[in-house]
């Protein structure tokens, strides 16, 4: 049993390390890919954009960080990610 959690953990755990460094690489290469029409910027858009579209609805229909030139929904996305990959560690 303890193996069966320990792969568990270590699964999530890459899971979402693999989704913090596409959050990453989406932020670094949004600099030089504006348009986003490179082959890789569309790949990382496809696996980022479903985590990033409810924060968003949520942040556009109670009218939050309207006007803010930071992807504020995006940064918060990331800091959920975060927070999930601490509380994975802390308690599984």
């Amino acid at each position: 049993m303890v193996y069966v959690i320990y792969f568990v953990k270590q699964t999530v755990l890459a899971l979402l390390g693999l989704l913090d460094f596409a959050m990453l690489l989406r932020a670094i290469l949004s600099w030089f890919d504006q348009l986003g029409e490179s082959k890789i910027s569309m790949f990382l858009y496809a696996i980022t954009e479903p985590l990033i579209l409810p924060i968003r609805r949520l942040c556009n229909k109670m009218n939050w960080f309207q006007g803010t030139p930071l992807d504020m929904p995006f940064m918060l996305t990331l800091i959920v990610i975060l927070v999930l990959q601490t509380l994975v560690e802390v308690l599984l």
